[in-house]
């Protein structure tokens, strides 16, 4: 049976089966029955419809995704993980772990670490909030929301970073599909891509075989956001596989095989282009729509394609609402696709709108 039908083309058929010595019409008690039970029969049709979608893993999302993925092969939702760094803290004091510190857009860090400051000293940090939300460039924390007795500034000299948003949805899915498609066995390439991609904060990898001589492998691997990987997360990744490269079977690679893991280069994009914009638009804003859906694509494609288009470049610029017409279009000062290689990944740089 359809189970979209609504429930007057349920009882139809009902009454088609009825044979025609029954009086059928409208207002006699047959027609009455059926069309209450054709009624409570759409509503337990679309109930099953239902619970019918939730057994395909393209409808689900959030817990339910991660219930049906984590009962089928017992892979979990990678969790958000914490921004650390360093301040240079002056005065005379004792810094406690649990102290906090402040960005002007009150970001909150903790020390992590007891630290006498006799002057001037470094002390490591770590965001009390998880996720890229503690990422934050250089200079930027600079208050200390409840007072440290001996203590009279604190600034971050160096970025803080490691900090990465919870797997989202759609990469919690593809990991499954990976799982299904690509058979991890014996230390085989998809094992050791399925290694690195159980860490926090690695978005995608790739594997290169005998790299170095036999028994060598390297992972290339960049971050969730598709961007390459800072050292903190290489080296946890690192760890997780085999730990300073020894073979020695300690880490998830087995026995005798070295394996080297390292970040993905950047392939650094420029865009020129010449934009017609609608007068009904604010043109900031479409310019910065722009360079949104160009980074989007870009991590679309990131250790996915290994080729710029052109094409759709210029497509993804025409899809921006505000946006009439484009031309003089050129990716790198060139007026064709843009190749990368095997351990770069395309990182946009900037978009140069042409007047």
């Amino acid at each position: 049976m359809n189970f979209n039908k609504n429930s007057n083309e349920i009882l139809e058929e009902f009454l088609q089966e009825i044979p025609d010595t029954y009086e059928k019409r409208k207002g006699y008690f047959l027609w009455d029955i059926l069309k209450a039970i054709s009624i409570k029969l759409k509503d337990t049709l679309q109930k099953l419809t239902f619970v019918a979608g939730k057994l395909d893993v393209n409808n689900l999302t959030g817990t339910e995704l991660e219930r049906f993925i984590t009962q089928r092969t017992g892979i979990e939702r990678k969790e958000a993980t914490y921004a650390q760094g360093v301040i240079t803290a002056k005065g005379n004091g004792i810094i406690n772990v649990g102290d906090l510190f402040e960005t002007e857009g009150l970001i909150r860090f903790e020390a992590i670490e007891q630290k006498n400051i006799i002057d001037i000293g470094i002390v490591n940090i770590r965001c009390v909030t998880a996720g890229k939300v503690g990422n934050v460039p250089i200079n930027s924390i600079k208050k200390m929301p409840i007072t440290i007795q001996g203590i009279n500034s604190c600034n971050n000299d160096l970025e803080t970073n490691g900090g990465y948003d919870e797997e989202t949805d759609t990469d919690l899915r593809n990991r499954y599909f990976e799982r299904l498609r690509e058979p991890a066995t014996s230390g085989n390439i998809y094992h050791y891509k399925r290694w690195a991609k159980e860490v926090d904060g690695v978005g995608e990898a790739r594997v290169i075989p005998l790299w170095n001589g036999h028994t060598t492998v390297k992972v290339i691997i960049i971050d969730s956001d598709r961007q390459p990987a800072n050292e903190n997360l290489v080296e946890k990744v690192q760890e997780y596989i085999d730990p300073n490269i020894t073979g020695t079977g300690q880490g998830q690679a087995p026995i005798g095989a070295f394996c080297t893991v390292v970040s993905a280069t950047p392939k650094n994009i420029t865009i020129s282009v010449k934009a017609v914009f609608s007068k009904n638009y604010d043109e900031e804003q479409i310019k910065k729509k722009i360079t949104e859906q160009i980074k989007l694509y870009l991590q679309e494609i990131a250790f996915i394609n290994d080729i710029l288009s052109y094409a759709i470049v210029g497509s993804k610029i025409l899809d921006v609402e505000g946006v009439i017409d484009y031309s003089d279009l050129k990716i790198n000062n060139q007026t064709s696709n843009i190749e990368c290689e095997q351990e770069q990944v395309f990182i946009l740089e900037r978009v140069d709108f042409v007047e």
